[in-house]
């Protein structure tokens, strides 16, 4: 069983910076990608950054140059570096975890970007 534990969120202004972190309670060496979703009240969840075993990442339109995905295999952690922040970025944003073509997801951080 994989268990994600989510950190860092919270309230900032636009254009201010956050870093979330997502700590897995094992090793994340074997995990074959790790990342980070969102959900804004009333929207679909989605992809906002991803990062494989291999260091390769991806990130949604949307936040690319804004946003850096980070992971430390030592600390078992992936983060998640918000710069630039807009109100339009204000979701709940979950931790995932593909491991053995399983599904993996923490219980969620609030980020709210006030105006």
């Amino acid at each position: 069983q994989v268990q994600l534990v989510e950190s860092g969120g919270g309230l900032v202004q636009a254009g201010g910076s956050l870093k979330l972190s997502c700590t897995s309670g094992g090793s994340i060496f074997s995990f074959s990608s790790m990342g980070w979703h969102r959900q804004a009240p009333g929207k679909q969840r989605e992809m906002v950054a991803r990062i494989t075993s291999g260091g390769g990442t991806n990130y949604a339109d949307s936040v690319q140059g804004r946003f850096t995905i980070s992971r430390d295999n030592a600390k078992n952690t992936v983060y998640l570096q918000m710069n630039s922040l807009k109100p339009e970025d204000t979701a709940v944003y979950y931790c995932h975890a593909l491991y053995r073509w399983e599904n993996y997801w923490g219980q969620g951080t609030q980020v709210t970007v006030s105006s």
